[in-house]
This record gives structure tokens, C-alpha cells and sequence, in this order.
């Protein structure tokens, strides 16, 4: 094996949402480093079969806004070329 490829395997703890802990080894981090835990088993849909809503920081709605999408405009079904509304305009004088 090559020496000094390989990244530093070291201890670290894990603080999971209800602030239980475990300590594990990782890459992540330095040695005796605390890995806080935004979702895990405990609160994940995928393990407890109820929904959350969590807001990170608004993500979906900056992209919404980003990329001029609506609710009512989209679900409306409209035909859009996927490029910006300028192409799709300037695409419709041309017909």
C-alpha cells in the first residue's frame, strides 16, 4: 500500500437531534471533533413514517424565484421549451 495517500482515520462523536451521542470512527473532521446531526433515524420519514416539515433556509422557494416559477403557471401545464422565456417569446413571432 502507498503511504501517505490515505486520509487520516481518527475518532469522532456523533450528537444525533435529541442530543444522544456516540462515538464512531471517520475521516470527517479531527481527532475528538463533534459531528452535530440535522436529521437521523430518530426523525427521518424514511424510518418513522411521519412527515416533517423542515425549512432550510428556504431552498425551494429561492429557486422558485431564481427561475420565475409559480404554482398556478406550471401545474397549468404550460409548454415550455425549458429555455428562458425570452427564447420562448422570440420561438413564437418566428411561427
Amino acid at each position: 500500500m502507498k503511504e501517505k495517500i490515505h486520509p487520516d482515520y481518527h475518532k469522532i462523536t456523533v450528537v444525533m437531534t435529541d442530543g444522544s451521542s456516540f462515538e464512531t470512527r471517520s475521516t470527517w473532521g479531527k481527532e475528538g471533533a463533534s459531528m452535530r446531526l440535522d436529521i437521523d433515524p430518530k426523525t427521518h420519514p424514511a424510518w418513522t413514517g411521519v412527515r416533517q416539515s423542515i425549512d432550510r433556509g428556504g431552498r425551494v422557494q429561492r429557486f422558485k424565484d431564481r427561475f420565475g416559477m409559480t404554482g398556478a403557471g406550471m401545474a397549468a401545464g404550460s409548454k415550455s421549451t425549458g429555455a428562458k422565456p425570452e427564447a420562448d417569446k422570440a420561438a413564437a413571432k418566428k411561427k
